[in-house]
């Protein structure tokens, strides 16, 4: 929507947590300023290769802060604080973020109650670890590990796994947004601000919507079970001739299906004829499955399949999912002006109407501090002498 492109929101930003959330709203045509310390800055500035042949601009920082300016502010200083706020009200700034520990509110100037007393319609986001009344530091393995994610991760009987993708951080960022959304429809339509606190821990333990139904209701034990799917079989990896592919059979009707693929008439069995009796032999029957498949290629395993309209997938890596037309045609990318270099990021979960128009091009990550004179300069008037007395008493 083009009203987006109307809004700023400013981001005390670190990490993977906020970081994703703002990039999100910059994909929806926001203008995005991140703060950062104008001596440490974000740690994630500094992960990753250093392909750029600079400092605080490593591979890991570029794939989430496209889009994006950003500048440096002491926040520890009265001066910076007093900056903060006059940011907020010459830019009329929409939304104020934050993913500091919550003591930490109040010592920056960055609390709600004293940003609320500056622009009263602020839409402020705190996105904490365990939610505004604690302080415990939190990482992503770390809440995976509170959380059961790694408890649900793996093969059974083996040690417990994290998830491939930082779930905690970006399924917060995900329901921060909705949030976020949520909170600009009340603006309009009743004129007032919104305080939004999101706890990662309590983000991710919502996901766990079969598990807690099962073990506090009924007793049940749910673990990690591999590949399989605990209450439909067969739903699995299995072996080609040349790789894998993942098969997922939905019902007894589509199993009859399956039994009829051509050197697969053997699996057709009185006792696997319902899901249940699958499910109770399930180890032996993705045994004799393998043998069947081991005969065939994927890509005959994937004709076969499709033509039966049963679920099927090669297990790709990453480089074939970026081939894949749906995902190719849906890149965004990034230019730096200053070397030159391109980088392709992720595809949004939806086509916004900001990145249509744009050709899906978005910004190339900011370096550190790189637009403070273009903030404290042009757009809060600050004279050069002005920008580089705070830079002296390192405010800025």
């Amino acid at each position: 929507m083009d009203v987006f492109r109307n809004m700023t929101i400013l981001s005390l930003e670190q990490a993977t947590v906020l970081p994703y959330l703002s990039y999100r709203l910059a994909m929806d045509g926001m203008r995005v300023i991140r703060l950062e310390h104008p001596v440490y800055g974000d740690p994630n500035r500094m992960i990753g290769e250093n392909r750029l042949g600079e400092e605080r601009m490593n591979t890991y920082f570029l794939a989430i802060n496209s889009g994006k300016k950003a500048i440096t502010l002491n926040l520890g200083s009265p001066e910076g604080q007093a900056l903060l706020k006059e940011m907020i009200v010459t830019m009329k700034v929409d939304i104020f973020a934050t993913n500091q520990l919550p003591r930490n509110y109040e010592k920056l100037g960055v609390d709600y109650d004293t940003l609320k007393t500056v622009k009263e319609d602020l839409i402020w986001v705190g996105l904490t670890g365990f939610g505004p009344e604690s302080n415990e530091p939190a990482y992503d393995p770390i809440l995976q590990a509170r959380s059961g994610l790694m408890e649900l991760t793996g093969n059974a009987g083996e040690d417990p796994q994290v998830v491939g993708i930082p779930l905690p951080d970006m399924g917060t960022s995900e329901h921060a947004y909705g949030l976020v959304m949520k909170a600009l429809c009340k603006r309009a339509l009743t004129g007032q601000g919104e305080r939004i606190d999101v706890s990662m821990f309590m983000s991710t333990t919502s996901w766990l919507t079969v598990a807690t139904t099962l073990t506090k209701s009924f007793g049940n034990k749910i673990t990690r079970r591999g590949n399989t799917h605990e209450f439909f079989a067969p739903v699995s990896v299995y072996e080609t001739r040349d790789g894998y592919v993942y098969i997922a059979v939905g019902n007894d009707r589509q199993w009859v299906s399956f039994t009829q693929l051509p050197g697969f008439e053997k699996l057709a069995r009185p006792e696997y004829e319902k899901n249940r009796g699958r499910i109770l032999d399930v180890a032996n029957l993705n045994r004799q499955i393998t043998t069947c498949t081991k005969t065939r290629t994927t890509d005959e395993m994937i004709d076969l399949c499709n033509k039966a309209t049963i679920a099927i997938s090669r297990v790709n890596t990453v480089e074939e999912v970026l081939e894949d037309p749906y995902v190719s045609a849906s890149l965004l990318t990034a230019i730096d002006p200053v070397t030159t270099t391109q980088i392709w990021m992720a595809p949004p979960p939806y086509m916004t109407s900001f990145l249509k128009e744009s050709g899906r091009r978005m910004t190339f990550p900011p370096r550190f501090g790189e637009h403070n004179r273009e903030i404290y300069g042009d757009v809060l008037g600050y004279s050069e002498e002005q920008i580089e007395g705070l830079k002296t008493k390192q405010v800025i």
